[in-house]
C-alpha cells in the first residue's frame, strides 16, 4: 500500500488527515455526497460550492446503462460527471443487498472501474445483513475476502486505489478477524460495510461495537470509511471512534421526503415555523416558502448539504481544539439511541485512550459520561506512581485551619479525586467541573481516593468532605483514615 494517508491532528481515536488520490489530496474527515449518474438532484460540478472535495457514484449503474457506459469509457468518469476532484465508485454491492443479485461479476466490475478512471474502486463484496446468523455471516465473509484478494491481484498494475470492505455482521470477532487479514494485505481504503441497517434502526450501540472491532484489526494509520453514514448528528461519534470518510445520499433522499437535516436531528419542513440555520438557503427563504416552492426538493437538498459540511467542520475544529469529547456528548444527547452509543463507547475507553493525546487544553465536564474520558482513566493509572509518607490531608476546595501542619495537602476534585495542590493548574486537573458533583462524578473521585489510600498504607490520612455529599463510599473512606470530618 502506498503512503497515501497522513495524520496531522488527533483527539480521542479521531484524527484530521490528508488522503492523496490520483485526482488530488483531500482533508479528512469528510463526506462524499452520493451522485446518481441518472438523476442528479444537485449537479456534481456544484458540489465544491458546499465543501465537497470528493464524491462517490455507482459504477454498476453506469455499467448497466449503455449510453452512460460508452461515454464513461470514451471520455472518462470525471468528464461524465463534470467533477475534477477524486471520485470513488461503488461496485453494485448495494444493489446486491436489495435485489439479491447483480448482472456483473467481481473481475468485470473491477476492470470497468479501472477503465473509466475511478480514483477509488470497490470490489463486489457481499453486504451481509447485521443480524444474519453467525454461520451465514462467516460463509459470506469468506466469499467477500476471496473477491477482495482477487481484486487486489487484478489491480496491481493500476493507479486506481482499492477499497477493502470489512464485513462480519454484528459479530466483533469476525469483523476484527477480517480487518486483520485485509489490513495486512496492502489495500488503500477500508470501508466498514453493511452498517446502514444499524443506523436506520438507530442501533448506535451496535454500530459502536462494529466500528471498534474493525478498527482493532486494522493498522492505526489506515484510512477508514463508514459506508452509508450521512446524517450530521452521527459524525462526531463516528469520528471519535476513528472513521475518516463518510458517504450518503441522505441530503437528496431526505429532501424528497420533505425532511430538513440539522446536527441535532431531522424535521419535516412543513412542521417548521422558523429555520434554525444561517446557510444561504435558510437566510433567503422562510420555512413556508421552502415548503410551498416547486423547487422544494432542490432547496432542501442544498440546505442538507450545507448543514452536513458545517458539521464536518465542527468536528475538525473540535479535534484541533482537543475537545471532541464535548462535541460527542452534546450530539449524543440529541437522541436516546445516540446516548446508548456514547455509553457503549465508554466501554471501549481502554482502547481509545491509547490514541488520545496526553496533553490538551482545559476540558469541560459535560455530564455523567465525562467520568469515562481518557483523561480520568489516565489519572487513575497515575495514582500508582503517587507515593506519600507522613501526614496527608485530603480536602475539598479552600484552605482549612491547620493544614500547614501536614506533610502533604491534597485537593479533592471530582471526577479525579485527590491530587497534590501543585498540580492543580496542569492538564487534566485544571478541568472545568460542576460545583455540586453528580453521583457518577463523586463515585469516580471517591473510588480514586480510596485507591490512593490503599496504595500508601504507611501514610496517615485525614479526609475532609462536604456535608451535602451523600455517597456510601464516604463512610468507607472515613473508616480507612485516621481522622475525618465534614465542612
Amino acid at each position: 500500500m502506498p503512503d497515501i494517508f497522513e495524520i496531522t491532528h488527533k483527539d480521542l481515536a479521531g484524527r484530521i488527515g490528508r488522503l492523496t488520490t490520483p485526482h488530488g489530496t483531500v482533508e479528512t474527515p469528510t463526506i462524499m455526497p452520493v451522485i446518481n449518474p441518472n438523476i442528479q438532484t444537485i449537479p456534481a460540478k456544484e458540489m465544491p460550492d458546499f465543501g465537497a472535495r470528493m464524491i462517490i457514484t455507482n459504477s454498476y449503474i453506469i455499467y448497466r446503462k449503455e449510453a452512460l457506459k460508452a461515454k464513461a469509457q470514451q471520455q472518462g468518469l470525471h468528464s461524465l460527471l463534470e467533477f475534477n476532484g477524486p471520485i470513488m465508485t461503488d461496485s453494485g454491492s448495494f444493489q446486491l443487498s436489495v435485489y439479491g443479485e447483480v448482472e456483473v461479476n467481481n473481475a468485470q466490475i473491477i476492470e470497468f472501474q479501472q477503465s473509466i478512471g475511478t480514483d477509488i474502486g470497490v470490489p463486489l463484496d457481499i453486504p451481509t445483513p447485521p443480524d444474519a446468523d453467525y454461520d451465514k455471516v462467516k460463509q459470506e465473509l469468506a466469499t467477500t475476502n476471496e473477491r477482495l484478494m482477487e481484486a487486489l491481484d487484478l489491480n496491481k498494475d493500476s493507479q486506481m486505489l482499492l477499497a477493502a470492505s470489512i464485513q462480519g455482521g454484528r459479530y466483533p470477532d469476525l469483523r476484527e478477524q477480517a480487518a486483520r487479514q485485509l489490513g495486512s494485505a496492502g489495500f488503500d481504503i477500508y470501508p466498514i460495510g453493511a452498517v446502514v441497517p444499524l443506523m436506520e434502526s438507530y442501533r448506535y450501540a451496535d454500530l459502536v461495537d462494529v466500528i471498534v472491532s474493525a478498527k482493532k484489526g486494522l493498522p492505526s494509520s489506515a484510512p477508514v470509511h463508514l459506508f452509508g453514514a450521512g446524517h450530521p448528528m452521527v459524525f462526531a461519534l463516528a469520528v471519535a471512534l476513528g472513521c475518516d470518510l463518510f458517504d450518503s445520499a441522505a441530503y437528496a433522499l431526505y429532501a424528497k421526503d420533505g425532511r430538513y437535516l440539522t446536527a441535532d436531528g431531522t424535521y419535516h419542513i412543513k412542521d417548521l415555523e422558523y429555520l434554525p440555520c444561517a446557510c444561504p438557503i435558510c437566510t433567503s427563504h422562510s420555512a413556508r416558502e421552502i415548503s410551498a416552492s416547486p423547487d422544494k426538493i432542490e432547496l432542501l437538498a442544498r440546505h442538507n448539504l450545507y448543514v452536513t459540511f458545517a458539521e464536518i467542520n465542527n468536528v475538525k475544529q473540535a479535534i484541533r481544539d482537543g475537545n471532541l469529547w464535548e462535541l460527542v456528548e452534546r450530539r449524543c444527547r440529541t437522541h436516546p439511541r445516540l446516548l446508548d452509543g456514547l455509553k457503549r463507547m465508554t466501554s471501549h475507553m481502554d482502547w481509545i485512550e491509547q490514541f488520545d493525546p496526553s496533553s490538551k487544553s482545559t476540558y469541560f465536564y459535560c455530564g455523567p459520561q465525562s467520568v469515562n474520558r481518557p483523561e480520568v482513566l489516565r489519572w487513575n493509572k497515575r495514582l500508582e506512581h503517587l507515593k506519600l509518607e507522613g501526614t496527608v490531608l485530603i480536602r475539598p476546595g479552600g484552605k482549612i485551619s491547620g493544614e500547614a501542619e501536614y506533610d502533604h495537602v491534597l485537593h479533592f476534585k471530582p471526577p479525579f479525586g485527590a491530587y497534590p495542590l501543585e498540580l492543580k493548574e496542569t492538564h487534566p486537573l485544571n478541568a472545568e467541573v460542576i460545583n455540586i458533583p453528580d453521583y457518577e462524578s463523586l463515585t469516580s473521585a471517591l473510588e480514586n481516593t480510596k485507591k490512593l489510600i490503599q496504595l500508601n498504607p504507611d501514610a496517615e490520612f485525614t479526609f475532609v468532605h462536604r456535608q451535602y455529599w451523600e455517597h456510601p463510599l464516604i463512610s468507607q473512606i472515613c473508616q480507612m483514615v485516621s481522622h475525618s470530618w465534614a465542612v
